[in-house]
């Protein structure tokens, strides 16, 4: 197997988070062609995006998809509770951070730059994504990780995520208070940061999406 894209991607994060705590080697790639557009990767994903799994010469895409293909095939040790309710939970909290925290974070890229904000926008923007964490804590388990005392499919989902947010909002000085402040949702990312496996996924997202960042900050 080959897992394409980049960390600076919080899915490309997900995907290596997932094979982390499941003890999965799975290195990352280049994207064939050198890009996701290139003729070489559509073949894998027409759609084109990040990540991309090659299994046996077939793509698969859509970094969910990805986790579970690779919980359904590489059994050894599970990235799900056990339990069927705590299962859907923690597919729960990964679908949370999908519709409803990463649908507010291009309200923010959009408005990086101070001369061309669009005050109303980020202030909403703002109010649905404290809206969308109380979601994320409401369905919490006992923890301290998403569901229980180890981290699991929700964790690899929320963590990368939320990494990206707070470096966002603390980059574009927007005003918006942390969505996490909250004591639950600190303990997780307390828990989170001090798992090796999560934290190492963690530190190389940070470097990438730093990376990107200054990139972006160029363009302007």
């Amino acid at each position: 197997m080959k897992l394409y894209g980049s960390l600076a991607s919080p899915y490309v994060a997900r995907v290596a988070m997932f094979a982390k705590i499941k003890g999965i080697d799975l290195p990352l790639h280049e994207a064939p062609g050198g890009s996701i557009k290139s003729p070489e990767f559509l073949k894998l994903n027409p759609m084109g995006k990040m990540p991309t799994l090659e299994v046996n010469g077939q793509g698969l895409g859509e970094s969910t998809i990805i986790c579970g293909y690779l919980e359904d095939t590489q059994t050894a040790k599970s990235g799900l509770p056990k339990d069927p309710l705590d299962r859907a939970r923690s597919h729960l909290v990964a679908r949370i951070t999908d519709l409803y925290i990463a649908q507010q974070i291009g309200a923010f890229f959009r408005s990086m730059n101070p001369a061309k904000r669009d005050a109303a926008a980020v202030e909403a923007a703002g109010k649905e994504l404290a809206k969308a964490y109380g979601y994320v804590e409401q369905v919490m388990g006992p923890g301290p990780f998403c569901i229980s005392s180890v981290p699991t499919l929700g964790d690899c989902a929320l963590a990368p995520t939320t990494a990206m947010v707070r470096k966002i909002l603390a980059a574009g000085n927007f005003g918006v208070e942390d969505p996490t402040r909250s004591p639950r949702l600190q303990a997780w990312w307390k828990a989170v940061e001090g798992n090796a496996d999560c934290q190492s996924v963690l530190a190389a997202h940070a470097e990438a999406f730093d990376a990107f960042m200054k990139q972006m900050a160029a363009r302007r």
